[in-house]
């Protein structure tokens, strides 16, 4: 396992990390499985953990909570999100602070977060959904600065909503977050525009979601591909989603490498950039923790590789199914 500076905040985090939503939330997913795969993760050299009160309203930080106890000896970064307060994914531009986080929603949710995992401060504390305009707003950045001095958590983060990466450069230029999570993947290529260069810029860690496009990019998916009754894969792959993403998951294949495999590529492509700390592929088995793991050692791919890659950007907008 390589490791990467995590912004101004100096931690040497795990490029591969571990997101923590399948397990929490996801239909077949085993608690003893995950568990497992959390120990191995650890084992191996991962240290960056990923979760959100929403993966199974604090399951998922359960877990964690209950991994960084299995673990005294070692070092485990912590990270989880904030819930909305109006509780819908994702945002919208009219929202305003009241309806999402005003600050006595981000103290409850925050102390109700560490309950759930059973510790007493996490390291790093985000938002779980994000609009530009809410910088404007300096209440929540007070009232997470306040809990950050009662010790509750170290540093500050965003998630980004699905596509938007634009939609949080002012909020990395104010420098008053530490870390931005995003959805950066071979499809999605749009944060390398504005959002990479704003991060480098202040010194803002860089949280790699969805490397896999939420399965395209593991090949296995079909046009047939169907999920069990109120899994969240079910209203996202629709049709208008699920057709022309399985067809651009073939055409990578025409350029893949016959030693390499299709999700060993969606790593390597996002470890090629320097400006992203980790990655945080979900792993609710041992053989994805072995298999995702060995992309760090396998290191970055090939500059002709990689030129191929550019050329499967795909330009999406937010939509109904979207979330």
């Amino acid at each position: 396992m390589n490791y990467r500076r995590f912004g101004r905040t100096n931690w040497l985090v795990s490029e591969i990390g571990y997101g923590m939503w399948g397990m929490g939330s996801w239909t077949g997913s085993d608690d003893e499985e995950s568990l497992g795969s959390l120990q191995r993760a650890v084992d191996l050299g991962c240290n960056f953990f990923d979760t959100a009160w929403a993966y199974g309203e604090g399951k998922s930080e359960g877990l964690l909570g209950r991994l960084v106890r299995a673990n005294p000896d070692k070092k485990v970064y912590t990270a989880t999100k904030i819930p909305p307060k109006n509780m819908t994914w994702p945002s919208r531009s009219e929202f305003k602070l009241d309806e999402t986080f005003p600050p006595d929603h981000i103290e409850q949710r925050v102390n109700e977060s560490l309950e759930h995992a059973g510790l007493d401060s996490f390291d790093l504390m985000q938002f779980h959904v994000w609009e530009d305009s809410w910088i404007e707003d300096d209440r929540w950045v007070n009232k997470m600065n306040d809990l950050r001095r009662q010790g509750l958590f170290s540093a500050i983060g965003i998630s980004i909503n699905r596509w938007e990466p634009r939609n949080a450069v002012k909020t990395v230029r104010s420098g008053v977050i530490d870390s931005v999570q995003v959805i950066y993947n071979i499809f999605d290529q749009n944060p390398e525009d504005e959002l990479f260069p704003a991060c480098a810029e202040m010194n803002v860690a860089v949280i790699a979601r969805v490397p896999f496009d939420e399965g395209t990019l593991t090949g296995k998916l079909t046009r047939e591909s169907k999920w069990p009754e109120g899994d969240w894969r079910n209203t996202y792959f629709v049709p208008e989603n699920l057709v022309p993403s399985v067809e651009r998951a073939e055409k990578l294949k025409a350029v893949l490498p016959p030693d390499m495999t299709l999700p060993e590529m969606a790593l390597r492509f996002i470890l090629s950039n320097p400006n992203v700390n980790t990655i945080i592929p979900g792993m609710r088995r041992p053989s994805h923790v072995d298999s995702n793991i060995r992309a760090s050692d396998a290191g970055p791919l090939s500059r002709k590789l990689l030129s191929e890659l550019r050329k499967h950007r795909w330009e999406r907008k937010p939509a109904k199914w979207s979330q």
